[in-house]
Order: structure tokens, then sequence, then C-alpha cells
């Protein structure tokens, strides 16, 4: 595959990820920097997103089952690939310096970034499965985990 196959697959399930993910033409169009103008055209596949929207596309809905199934993986990784010619991965040991952990049960993890106020919940392979600037959204998830 390369970027304008890419490109038109993006384009041909637009408006599938959208409503997969709930959001509204407006939102959406909001969420990925677009006008609601260019977003509709996209979505009646009379223009072609450019390399960035979808770039934009595969990293904020990179848990789309719709991406990942018409990739066969991680979105991401493929955007990556083409872009750079392969892909890296993040050191997570370093971010650890980042990270507190406000608390631990059953495997899993609530932690909250000490440079940023962000709180996110690790499951018990320690990967990170919820994210969330509103604490008390992070607490919710992390307490359904638990089942406290």
């Amino acid at each position: 595959m390369d970027r304008k196959a890419f490109t038109k697959v993006i384009q041909s399930k637009f408006k599938i990820i959208r409503t997969e993910a709930g959001y509204t033409q407006d939102s959406m169009s909001q969420t990925v920097g677009l006008s609601k103008k260019t977003l509709v055209q996209i979505e009646k596949e009379r223009v072609i997103p450019n390399w960035t929207t979808c770039v934009s596309i595969c990293a904020l809905f990179r848990d789309s089952d719709t991406l990942t199934s018409t990739f066969g993986g991680d979105p991401l990784e493929l955007a990556q690939v083409l872009s750079r010619g392969n892909a890296f991965y993040p050191d997570y040991l370093k971010e650890s310096l980042y990270w507190e952990t406000v608390k631990e049960k059953e495997g899993w993890t609530l932690q909250k970034n000490k440079m940023n106020d962000l709180h996110r919940v690790l499951n018990p392979e320690n990967r990170p499965v919820h994210a969330s600037y509103l604490e008390r959204q992070s607490t919710t998830y992390f307490k359904q985990k638990i089942k406290e």
C-alpha cells in the first residue's frame, strides 16, 4: 500500500469512523481541524483528505474497529511506516518519571501525570487503556475495571 491508496481508504471509511465514534459532523470537524464543508465533501467522496488529515484520523481514532479491521492492525503504525519508511515505538520505561501512581488494585493502576494533570488507567499488562483530564472520569473507569 502507498500513500495514495491509504488516503483513498481513509476517504471511503471517513463517515463510518465518525459514526462509530459517536461524533456529529460538527464535533468531528472540530476534533480533526477541518471545516464542516470539507468534512462533508470528504464523506461524500468528492474530496480526498490530505495526508495530515489521514494521519490525524489514525492518531485520534486508532482504537476504531473499522480502521483496525480495514488495515489489519494499528492504523497509526501503518501511517508511520508509509510516512517514515519504518515505525518506532516509545520507550515507555522513560515515561515512568512523569507519572505518579494514585491507586493500584487487582493489577490495575490509576496514575496522574506530574507535568500536565492527565489521568490514566493501566491494565494488568501495564498498558494504558484510558486517559482523561477529568480525574473523576479516570477514577470511574478504574473502579469499573476493579469492580469496586
